[in-house]
């Protein structure tokens, strides 16, 4: 595991502090109903055992390129960052359309940013607190002042239409923080305060997908499985076990406990998970930001874009504590703490 603090410069402390958040989604709408009739169950089978009621899906696979692009705008613009003035691209991705160029550079490209490194991180759906304890501890190096993190992720692609396991989670979006150099004094200055990463590969096979192609056509007769395979109640067990630890420990760090928690933006993975998680850690429902009943679980994405909702709706005010926490296949597991 790694776990990070500040590094001093004169008489302030750096830290990274989250200027400027964006999201976007597709326009296709698919609500449980469709996908219910699809693997033959009854209605509300869904949302009862997950919590999602409909996700977004994107039509074409390019169109992911497209969701990071406006996530990152909405991000810049609220930041007032212009991309020549972004130090670096980080994002947290494991269905970008080519194995290489990055998706980092796709959106490189788009966005006109002169030479400024940019790379993805595949840490399925834990990419966006490990990509943001990267890009924080870039900061904290003094090599950036500001870095975009860009989680997008089309993982609807990846379920087998006839899996009830996983074709019932999964939707697309991309989510956007811009994150700035910030020095300050004090103890309560305002920024991310501590991280905390993990990986337990011993216990990969519970969720994983092989990397070949999806299309019927590109489908060998008695070939390796090509769709995503998930061991529920496995992932389920693993998720909460290592949220609740990893949560603990970060704020241990910081000095903090989960009362001093505003809001805790989790992993949209399943609702059941995030109760489980949130009832032992004492971190009461009006504290926490879900959006999975209507995005449901849009990996490395989901973490942004239910931020970027909270932040429109209010639900942070300067100084206010943040926790975001994530699982994802590996496993990997990250947990970071801020103020906001």
């Amino acid at each position: 595991m790694a776990t990070f603090s500040a590094v001093r410069y004169g008489t302030g402390v750096l830290r990274s502090r989250i200027v400027g958040v964006g999201s976007a989604l597709p326009e296709t709408v698919v609500g449980n109903d469709v996908v219910e009739a699809q693997l033959g169950v009854e209605p509300g089978w869904i949302e009862g055992r997950t919590g999602v009621r409909e996700r977004r899906v994107l039509a074409n696979g390019d169109g992911l390129v497209d969701l990071a692009e406006s996530a990152a705008r909405a991000a810049l613009e609220q930041a007032e960052v212009a991309p020549s003035d972004v130090d670096a691209v980080v994002v947290p991705t494991t269905s970008g359309p080519y194995l290489f160029p990055s998706l980092a550079c796709l959106l490189h490209e788009r966005l006109g940013i002169g030479t400024s490194p940019a790379f993805d991180v595949a840490a399925a759906c834990a990419g966006f607190p490990y990509a943001l304890t990267v890009a924080d501890q870039g900061i904290r190096a003094g090599d950036y002042r500001r870095v975009l993190v860009v989680g997008a992720d089309r993982l609807s692609a990846l379920c087998e239409p006839s899996d009830r396991v996983t074709t019932p989670l999964f939707g697309d979006g991309a989510g956007a923080l811009v994150l700035g150099a910030d020095e300050q004094v004090g103890d309560r200055g305002r920024g991310i305060l501590a991280s905390r990463l993990r990986a337990i590969g011993d216990l990969w096979p519970i969720l994983y997908v092989r990397s070949a192609g999806r299309h019927p056509d590109e489908l060998p007769p008695g070939g390796p499985d090509p769709w995503m395979r998930m061991k529920g109640q496995d992932v389920f067990r693993a998720a909460v076990e290592q949220l609740v630890a990893l949560t603990r420990e970060v704020l241990d760090v910081a000095g903090l406990r989960p009362e001093d928690v505003r809001l805790l933006v989790p992993h949209q993975a399943n609702v059941r998970i995030i109760r489980m998680m949130t009832s032992q850690l004492k971190i009461p429902a009006d504290r926490v930001g879900i959006n999975l009943d209507r995005c449901g679980n849009t990996s490395a994405a989901s973490i942004p874009i239910a931020l970027d909702e909270a932040n429109r709706a209010g639900r942070l005010e300067a100084g206010d504590v943040l926790v975001v926490n994530a699982v994802g296949g590996g496993m990997t597991a990250g947990a970071l703490v801020a103020r906001w």
